[in-house]
């Protein structure tokens, strides 16, 4: 009879006539001459311990706790939040001060597998924060300059339940099936357990900004989210993300997905509400088609016009405006630049949305460099400090760029951060209770750092009756009547209704009744009264004596 693989055989009583196995001495010698991840080294590289396969949630989560291990000096890791399911939604941060912000360093996140199904972008990303560890730790200027200016924030799986649902049922589709069935099998897991698609579910703030635009002092930032929101299915995903963009002062982000080979940058939601392929710009068109630009490029076959899938074809070298491809209302990059400092965009990382494995290393390949000139482009434009007269930080302050409806406001400690095409800039910076500054600025082409620019303001006294022209656009109502909206003109209330408590009963309860499922019928040996993990039954145990 084999020996029960559960059981440590050489702990108990056997002779030498009994031939104790252990099925898995050899996997275990197997596993010492593997490197610190416990995964193989790739030939290319021997040093570096990157594994091209597909990872389960519990190896995702134990590659990047090993990774921030390796080099906790620059890296460590952190739970934005919880899935509908419970599970963590593990993110990996690169700093040279990691768990904090520090004065003028720019904020930059990385978010993939929005859609469960679209596997590739999660892969990338768990690829990248390894790849940033092995590179820094062998000394590469390039990413030791990128860390030690940038704080990254990587965050492989934002719909971890549905990946789970993909990658146990959605390639089960064999080739003589019916085409329905094919496709049904395809988006297995595309949404949350909910069954929301996360790249649907976000405020819808562009309809907002639409229906404003004939005001004359309409804007397009800091848009508050409205009240009625709430009262809709909000994903515990989209609550945790939407938490985390406005906890941190991103200024540069990119989400990942499949199924096609472009980058798309806002808006997504059309301006006609009849036209669901109208170009509909921006006020930052010039800086979107930058970023966008810069990724597309750097791409192994992106950025030519031959390469497409489906629907990007009307793409110019690999970059498309949302809504002239599909319009469609919620995502998460029109609301990181309707509410946040936060610019955008979204790349599609090829035609086959789980591709096989063996077309992982070829992928990694396709968008090493496009990932890194991408961070690096969070030093494009300007960046400073706006301070009063005794050198304190101001919080809350506004820069605008004439002739851009589109305000960043600074951080905590005055900070702030403004992506800029090249060319002449005219900058004012304005606080409640001071004077404004005004400053000329311009931007060289080809400028591989961004321009330091301060800005110094005086206080004034406040008159009660001069309204602040840059909060016309949060204390205004809607524009046309009956068409449901009214905001609360606070951009800092957020979740008014505590869905945060009620997400967290929901994922207590859900975590509960994982505890409870079915154990194997050896598992009374090994548990005491309580249920948990008891001490090794003694009546098995070896006498030493």
């Amino acid at each position: 009879m084999a020996w029960p693989y559960f059981l440590d055989c050489d702990r108990f009583f056997v002779s030498e006539e009994e031939e104790c196995y252990d099925p898995l001495e050899g996997l275990r010698v197997e596993q010492e001459e593997e490197d610190y991840y416990g995964l193989p080294p790739v030939e290319e590289h021997p040093f570096t311990s990157i594994r091209f396969r597909y990872h389960s949630e519990a190896q995702l989560a134990s590659v990047l706790t090993q990774t921030a291990e390796r080099c906790s000096d620059v890296a460590l890791t952190y739970s934005v939040g919880r899935s509908f399911e419970g599970r963590d939604l593990l993110a990996i941060e690169f700093s040279s001060n990691p768990g904090r912000h520090e004065l003028l360093e720019p904020e930059v996140r990385f978010v993939a597998n929005m859609h469960g199904n679209e596997a590739m972008g999660r892969q990338l990303l768990i690829y990248l924060a390894q790849d940033l560890c092995n590179e820094y730790r062998q000394g590469s200027h390039r990413v030791q300059t990128l860390i030690n200016t940038t704080r990254i924030h990587i965050l492989p799986s934002m719909n971890p339940d549905g990946y789970e649902l993909a990658a146990a049922g959605g390639q089960d589709a064999n080739e003589d099936e019916e085409e329905g069935r094919k496709y049904a099998a395809r988006n297995v897991g595309r949404t949350n357990a909910q069954g929301l698609d996360l790249n649907r579910n976000f405020p819808d703030l562009a309809s907002i900004v639409y229906r404003r635009r004939r005001q004359r002092t309409y804007r397009t930032d800091h848009i508050a989210i409205p009240d009625f929101y709430w009262f809709g299915k909000v994903a515990p995903e989209t609550y945790a993300v939407m938490k985390w963009t406005r906890s941190i002062p991103f200024m540069l982000a990119a989400n990942f997905h499949g199924g096609d080979l472009v980058v798309s940058y806002p808006y997504d939601l059309s301006k006609h509400p009849q036209e669901h392929k109208l170009f509909s710009p921006t006020p930052d068109e010039k800086v979107f088609k930058l970023l966008a630009r810069t990724y597309a490029d750097a791409h192994a076959t992106m950025g030519h016009d031959q390469v497409w899938c489906g629907s990007s074809r009307a793409s110019k070298n690999g970059i498309i405006n949302g809504a002239q491809w599909s319009s469609f209302a919620g995502s998460m990059q029109d609301f990181s630049y309707l509410h946040t400092n936060c610019f955008e965009v979204t790349v599609n990382l090829g035609c086959d949305q789980f591709p096989a494995e063996e077309d992982l290393a070829n992928g990694w390949h396709e968008n090493q460099e496009a990932l890194l000139s991408f961070l690096e482009g969070a030093h494009r434009g300007i960046k400073g400090l706006v301070k009063d007269e005794g050198g304190n930080g101001i919080k809350g302050a506004r820069v605008s760029v004439r002739g851009v409806r589109h305000d960043v406001t600074t951080a905590e400690q005055g900070d702030y951060w403004r992506l800029l095409a090249p060319g002449v800039h005219i900058l004012t910076a304005v606080a409640p209770g001071y004077t404004r500054a005004v400053k000329r600025v311009r931007l060289p082409a080809g400028m591989r750092h961004a321009g330091r620019v301060d800005f110094v303001l005086q206080k004034t006294a406040l008159d009660p009756n001069v309204t602040d022209p840059h909060r016309v656009e949060e204390e205004v109502g809607a524009v046309g009547e009956g068409d449901g909206y009214t905001e609360q003109g606070d951009y800092e209330r957020f979740d008014p209704y505590n869905h945060f408590e009620r997400y967290t009963a929901a994922t207590g309860a859900a975590r509960r009744q994982e505890q409870r499922a079915e154990k194997p019928w050896w598992w009374s040996f090994f548990v005491g009264s309580g249920g948990g993990v008891g001490p090794a039954p003694t009546w098995l145990l070896r006498k030493d004596d």
